[in-house]
């Protein structure tokens, strides 16, 4: 039986406390940030990797002490050098019913944090449920080999291509006969040989098959719209 239920946490706007100083730290911080998290890092020390994330997250340069994860939404410890320091705020988020990850202590966590490959809008999380994450890092390192970077622009395309489709009318199971015709086309091939109008073409063509009149123009400022967004 699996021991964790995966899922992807919206922590955007939330409050995020890192409680440690080292590059591990770092690496927490920044995730949690890029994420949309406002993160506070607490550490009497400070790294170069966080020093240099100071326009970025809130470096306050001290201990911890009880009341400092008060706000937060989340919390990441990078302290498994120190037991009782971890006790402490593994203590405090139990009371207050915190979502914690000690990193390297899967014992003291309520949630882990899997080993990630990101391609835009595709996500693809590989997890060993914290028995082993080195293995975890090099299984996602093989999966990088597998889903090239033009996945970014393929999803962002498949985006923009549903919503036109859902405007038409389609149905759900009109839509998932497409997508699947969009998965076996040339379309992904085109966008990794950095093809972009010969992928959009192609689209445009299976939209036709379709029966919705789309031209590729219409795709192309749906794209821009989309990248305006998410800026």
């Amino acid at each position: 039986m699996p021991k964790y239920y995966p899922i992807m946490l919206d922590i955007r706007k939330r409050q995020a406390v890192v409680v440690g100083g080292d590059r591990v730290a770092a690496e927490k911080a920044a995730a949690l940030s890029a994420s949309g998290a406002y993160v506070t890092v607490i550490s009497p020390e400070f790294c170069e990797e966080l020093l240099a994330l100071s326009q970025q997250v809130t470096l306050r340069c001290k201990t911890y002490e009880y009341g400092d994860l008060a706000e937060a939404f989340v919390v990441v410890a990078a302290t498994a050098h120190d037991p009782h320091l971890t006790e402490l705020i593994y203590a405090e988020t139990s009371q207050r019913r915190q979502l914690l990850n000690v990193v390297d202590v899967p014992e003291r966590c309520n949630f882990i944090v899997p080993s990630i490959l990101r391609r835009d809008q595709l996500t693809i999380a590989v997890s060993t449920e914290g028995t082993n994450p080195g293995l975890a890092k090099r299984i996602r390192q093989h999966l990088e080999t597998l889903f090239p970077s033009a996945y970014g622009m393929y999803l962002r395309l498949a985006t923009v291509v549903r919503s036109y489709l859902r405007k038409g009318g389609f149905s759900y199971a009109q839509r998932d006969d497409f997508f699947g015709d969009f998965f076996h086309s040339e379309v992904l091939q085109q966008l990794a040989q950095h093809d972009e109008a010969a992928a959009l073409t192609t689209t445009v063509k299976l939209l036709h098959h379709y029966g919705l009149d789309i031209e590729r123009e219409t795709l192309t400022a749906g794209l821009e719209e989309q990248k305006q967004q998410d800026a």
